[in-house]
């Protein structure tokens, strides 16, 4: 990690925060929609021609939920490991986690070496 205080991993780490908070807050728009645009009908998404495209679209707006959600909670994590200034260090070995690495993914937990 370079010797910035953190400030640009920081900053990005809190932008990524920013917009996975917004991508929540549509997609929980989004289901919320499906759900509501269906609420007091009978659908039956087995045997209707429209219900299956309900289900699929409530499933992936659902899928879309929970990896912003997902993404929120390792930048989250990511934020927590800047305070406890573990931020930039692999998990598995302790060395730094290469700059180019963290640019490319700022919530990596772990070094090159040690992924997968």
């Amino acid at each position: 990690m370079s010797d910035d205080g953190g400030a640009g991993p920081l900053a990005t780490l809190r932008e990524r925060l920013a917009a996975a908070d917004e991508r929540i807050a549509r997609q929980r728009a989004v289901v919320d929609g499906i759900v509501d645009s269906v609420r007091g009908e009978n659908v039956d998404d087995e045997h209707d021609p429209e219900g299956a495209t309900l289900a699929w679209e409530r499933q992936q707006a659902g899928a879309l939920l929970a990896e912003a959600q997902a993404e929120r909670d390792a930048v989250r994590a990511a934020l927590d490991r800047v305070d406890a200034g573990t931020y930039g260090r692999c998990e598995a070995c302790g060395r730094a986690i290469p700059a180019a690495r963290l640019e490319a993914r700022p919530t990596a937990t772990r070094c090159v070496e040690h992924t997968g």
